[in-house]
């Protein structure tokens, strides 16, 4: 009598590993987990030199394979088993479908459109001459190796349009991270590799369908009917299925708010219908999920949002399977001739000198430099289409020798561009090239002298003692922003009011005299030397295709609440503002606030602490204290620490606790309370009543130094608005420079205990007598409208608490606009008594700092860093 099947599994000695039909996925598990882990441990050391993912994961699947762990004695039986590979490979080219769909998605039409004239000439001319040397090439590889196994009989017209194609498309997807990971997105070479890179991709996909096409067509004129096909298949999608896509959007809302979970699976069923026609039609099904994410709109980020919603599924999952399935297909042992090591030279040579010499020469006939031009030809070399290769495969173009030639090639090609480009295009001659183009030096590097139209016959005696901060780069974070508003409203100053005018509508005669006459708003003067403020809102630039597309979209930055929140801002106060919106890794943050400062040659960076400690924005909602979330964690401290060792101008480093927001208060925490209450209605906010009183104090302790010479300087720059009082106390009235110098030798002693770019740079002390100086010229600079709001002070030296000092100033008056303390970061040891460094906040923003904010002193703290140049 026949026995059931065991129930037990391996608790009843099965093997999971033995292929079963009836439950394949056992084994599928067991194939995808080896995979997935195998590209991912291969892809840790090849990042650090910069290398895309498709590497490792193509190095993956020929490591798995025949090339090296297949030739192990039962490795291949056991784990990739012949009847196994089926499930497995339906597995990767849904991937692969869905892969082409995002690609589709990823390229924008609007940047090829943009940027038509030298994004034709570049990618004709990058497509055209390795389209001819491939055609050559073809020739001896169609007549040397077309008596291998498993290719069927083609005509040399078809193999040989294959073999251009193949050398003339360029890898799109990973031509775009290669251009990330180099931050090049942004620059002109970026722009027109990007846009050349576009019509690229469109049109080798286009000749790879018409190539499929022609080998599964049993005649010419069967083939003819595939390519009328496919044309009459694009234009309907281009003119009735886009249209009425659109339309679903706009009424869904999915357009602008992002799509709805109705509209992405629509947008499912619509690329496996695509992919469904296309696949029976006779071209590969990738070609009709490569069409729908082309009619995919752009506007409102529609593409990106839909991206986030399915890209790690197929990036971290699917397309794994299918690099290392196209791996398990190479096999190198079958390059074992010299004619065939020959033929893989030659196919390098010609896939790379194509390429380069065509879109070199064509961006130097753009009146390029001639090392844009090489980057660019460098940069659309780069093949990395393993899918493209493995097509060719399936389709039986390629026998698995010439197939394997082709995937060395690929390898070599995209291996060899991150590098290359490095060496041509490095950061330096990037700045050189840029301020070369703007004027401001000539080609040897030498700066060109500079008009200044600033007429200083207009500033006060004031203003040029304070070095009058006229250009301020912020660092915008949502977390900071009300805080960050209310400090930069300082800094612009009040307007005043010449005269009380009545309003007239604007379509009366009066009306339209008065703005004739006035303009737009003749009762307000501002300025001859408005505050110019850029803001810069940096976030984390990821592997995720969405976040590639992100920052290869201009209209991203103009979509930005947080940058839009700043320019209504500006508009509404006295304040010149742009600003911006970058997505870089976060291990560049400080890099790039640096290069910003420099172009824009700002005068002070103001940087806010993070309310939630971390380079995150996103606040969490736990019931832990906030001051614990803002300094608990390390890795702002070290975002911090490598801006101020790279800053080429002074640095504002802002703690916020109630300066325009509401103040850092202690977590309640919960408790059990005899109550019919639900916690909701515990937690119940009230409406937060306006600021009557708009005054702010503010307390600087002047110990001494380049810190504090400049805190003092930018504290009167402050206290030019109306609303501001101020108190300055000398705390170093008396001493001698022996006291001082052994202060700055214990100060240079700690910091050199640490491991940061900022301890590698001179504290930058002074005497006691130039500090006494420096504080006795400044007050007498005040003038006399401010001097019954500026007071300053002296104390005792020795034994002094300089928290206390601060709690008897700060913190008086609860409902005013918030204090704010102004520090240098350097003092030594002549800060007080402090407690442990235990959050690192002292080595980062100095013993004064550190005190004033473990104390819990009732106003916001302002961290000042001198310049280079001042020190």
């Amino acid at each position: 009598m026949a026995r059931a099947a065991a129930q037990g599994g391996i608790l009843e000695g099965a093997n999971p590993s033995n292929y079963d039909p009836k439950n394949p996925v056992i084994l599928f598990i067991i194939q995808a987990g080896i995979i997935i882990i195998f590209c991912r441990l291969l892809h840790f050391p090849l990042s650090k030199i910069r290398q895309p993912r498709v590497i490792a994961e193509v190095i993956g699947g020929i490591l798995l394979g025949p090339s090296v762990l297949g030739r192990v004695p039962g490795f291949t039986e056991a784990i990739f088993p012949e009847p196994s590979l089926p499930i497995l490979s339906m597995a990767a080219n849904l991937g692969l479908i869905l892969f082409l769909f995002l690609v589709g998605l990823e390229v924008d039409l609007r940047l090829l459109i943009s940027n038509w004239r030298i994004a034709l000439s570049v990618g004709l001319a990058g497509m055209a001459l390795p389209f001819g040397l491939g055609c050559g090439i073809a020739y001896g590889l169609y007549h040397e190796f077309r008596e291998d196994k498993g290719i069927v009989p083609i005509s040399f017209g078809t193999f040989m349009l294959f073999i251009g194609v193949a050398m003339a498309i360029t890898a799109f997807p990973v031509l775009c991270r290669i251009l990330t990971e180099l931050n090049l997105l942004q620059t002109q070479v970026g722009v027109v590799v990007l846009s050349a890179g576009v019509g690229n991709d469109v049109v080798g996909w286009i000749l790879l369908a018409l190539s499929v096409a022609l080998v599964n067509a049993g005649s010419g004129i069967t083939a003819l009917y595939v390519l009328l096909t496919c044309v009459a298949y694009i234009v309907f999608l281009v003119y009735a299925v886009r249209p009425a896509f659109l339309l679903v959007l706009k009424r869904t809302g999915s357009l602008h708010n992002g799509p709805t979970q109705s509209v992405v699976a629509l947008t499912i069923l619509m690329v496996l219908a695509s992919a469904f026609f296309t696949g029976v039609c006779g071209v590969h099904a990738i070609f009709g999920a490569f069409l729908v994410g082309l009619i995919c709109p752009h506007d409102g980020g529609f593409a990106i949002k839909l991206t986030e919603k399915i890209e790690d599924l197929v990036t971290v999952f699917f397309l794994p399977l299918y690099f290392a399935l196209s791996g398990l297909s190479t096999n190198i042992g079958l390059l074992d001739s010299g004619i065939t090591w020959a033929y893989v030279i030659g196919v390098i040579a010609v896939a790379f000198v194509g390429k380069f010499a065509g879109g070199t020469l064509a961006a130097r006939a753009n009146k390029m430099v001639w090392r844009e031009s090489f980057t660019i030809g460098t940069l659309m070399s780069c093949k990395g289409l393993v899918e493209l290769i493995n097509i060719g495969l399936q389709a039986k173009i390629l026998s698995q020798r010439t197939f394997t030639i082709f995937v060395v090639m690929a390898l070599v090609t995209t291996f060899a561009t991150t590098p290359l480009t490095s060496a041509l295009f490095p950061p330096w001659y990037q700045k050189k090239l840029a301020a070369w183009k703007r004027g401001e030096i000539d080609w040897d590097g030498n700066r060109l002298s500079r008009e200044d139209s600033t007429d200083d016959s207009t500033h006060t005696s004031i203003e040029k003692q304070t070095g009058d901060i006229r250009k301020l780069l912020v660092c915008l974070r949502l977390d900071s922003l009300p805080s960050l508003f209310t400090f930069v409203d300082l800094l612009g100053g009040e307007r005043t009011s010449s005269k009380s005018t009545t309003k007239v509508h604007p379509s009366s005669l009066e009306g339209k005299a008065a703005a004739s006459e006035t303009g737009n708003d003749s009762g307000t003067k501002l300025p001859k030397r408005p505050l110019q403020v850029h803001g810069l809102r940096m976030l984390e630039l990821t592997e995720r295709l969405s976040s590639v597309m992100k920052e290869s979209e201009a209209e991203w930055s103009a979509r930005d609440p947080v940058v839009n929140a700043f320019h209504t801002f500006g508009q509404l106060h006295n304040v010149a503002v742009s600003g911006d919106v970058q997505l870089v890794p976060e291990g560049s943050y400080a890099d790039i606030l640096s290069e910003r400062a420099n172009d824009c040659r700002s005068d002070m960076i103001l940087l806010p602490w993070s309310e939630t400690g971390s380079l995150s924005e996103m606040v969490s909602l736990g019931f832990t204290e906030p001051s614990q979330n803002a300094f608990g964690h390390t890795s702002y401290n070290h975002f911090v620490e490598q801006l101020l060792g790279s800053a080429p101008c002074s640095m504002a480093i802002f703690v916020n606790n109630g300066f325009g927001a509401l103040p850092r208060e202690d977590a309640k925490a919960l408790r059990r309370i005899p109550t019919t209450m639900s916690l909701r209605s515990l937690t119940e906010q009230q409406p937060t009543a306006p600021i009557a009183n708009r005054s702010h104090h503010i307390f600087l302790p002047f110990i001494g130094g380049l810190d504090d010479h400049v805190a003092l300087k930018f504290m009167l720059t402050l206290a030019l608005n109306p609303h501001v009082t101020a108190t300055i106390v000398y705390v170093n009235s008396t001493g001698d420079d022996d006291d001082l110098a052994d202060s700055v030798q214990h100060s240079e002693l700690e910091m050199a205990k640490g491991e940061t770019a900022v301890t590698a740079r001179a504290w930058g002390g002074t005497s006691a007598e130039q500090d006494r100086s420096f504080f006795e010229s400044m007050k007498g600079s005040i003038p006399e409208e401010m001097q019954s709001r500026v007071v300053f002070e002296h104390a005792e030296p020795r034994g002094l608490d300089v928290v206390e000092l601060a709690r008897a100033q700060v913190g008086l008056n609860a409902k005013n606009g918030g204090d704010l303390i102004i520090v240098g970061r350097r003092h030594g040891n002549r800060a007080g008594p402090a407690g442990q460094d235990e959050n690192g906040i002292k080595q980062t923003l100095g013993e004064t700092a550190e005190a004033m904010i473990s104390s819990n002193v009732k106003a916001s703290v302002l961290v000042i860093q001198a310049s280079v140049k001042q020190r």
